[in-house]
């Protein structure tokens, strides 16, 4: 456990030492360098530059903290690792979580004038705590995905993201396939603005643990020297969760930064 949680703080500590380089990429307003990855808490069908390298660190309620590497080995693939706790931040015990999650993701098709691009990917992280008595987070990992893209000229560019998914996290045997959707909207060269809306169609109603609301989440990201993207989101804005220590209605931070490694 201690080496896991050693583990988190070399990864914080890499990314501030790293700041500056002169090759890191931002994701988000119109100069962004590299695709959009994920909006708040959905995938897209954007990929990691290959040959780039990326560090990510979510702050979230209860002083929890999830960090990820993602890397781009070859073009149109990405591979990564996250891992995280709770209480990482406060009195409290830090309660590292069970298992890492994977992420894979492989860019099958290229968007053209007509058509979006088309990304299959796998996402075992959730996000919140989580339940033992479940076998899943608060809020689902997506599992394997299908995600398409399509950015549009509006001043400056919106871009229209959707996908389907199926978590591996199910013990009541609700494991639908579920939906969700979202936007991106840049404001000059450094801003975006997130909106996204997941149906949580495979949510286990049977718990009482969701209802069938979905989530709705709104954020917004910018880029800070072209060299790290801040993001600030408000999740869960329609309080879906209901049980009594879950996380409701939040706000959180995420911090992302990528650069060339080879």
């Amino acid at each position: 456990m201690k080496i896991q949680a050693i583990f988190i703080i070399k990864v914080i500590m890499l990314i501030c030492l790293n700041s500056g380089n002169l090759h890191s990429q931002s994701s988000a307003g119109s100069r962004a360098k590299q695709e959009m990855r994920s909006l708040i808490n959905l995938p897209t069908a954007g990929i990691l530059n290959s040959g780039y390298v990326s560090f990510n660190i979510d702050l979230l309620p209860k002083g929890s903290l999830l960090t990820k590497i993602e890397v781009a080995p070859i073009k149109f693939i990405s591979l990564g690792i996250s891992y995280g706790a709770a209480n990482f931040i406060g009195s409290e015990k830090i309660e590292l979580h069970k298992h890492p999650g994977l992420h894979a993701k492989l860019k099958f098709f290229n968007e053209t004038r007509m058509i979006p691009s088309m990304a299959f990917g796998f996402n075992s992280q959730g996000k919140g705590l989580y339940l033992d008595s479940l076998n899943r987070y608060e809020i689902k990992s997506p599992g394997v995905y299908f995600a398409f893209t399509k950015n549009f000229k509006f001043l400056g560019y919106l871009s229209i993201h959707g996908q389907l998914n199926y978590s591996l996290e199910h013990k009541s045997g609700n494991n639908r396939v579920n939906l969700g959707f979202g936007m991106e909207k840049t404001f000059g060269s450094f801003i975006s603005f997130l909106a996204e809306y997941d149906f949580a169609l495979n949510n286990d109603f049977n718990y009482p643990n969701g209802s069938e609301k979905g989530y709705l989440n709104l954020g917004i990201t910018w880029t800070i020297g072209n060299n790290l993207t801040i993001g600030f989101n408000y999740v869960n804005l329609l309080n879906n969760l209901e049980i009594s220590n879950s996380l409701g209605t939040y706000r959180s931070l995420s911090i992302d930064y990528s650069t060339r490694l080879f």
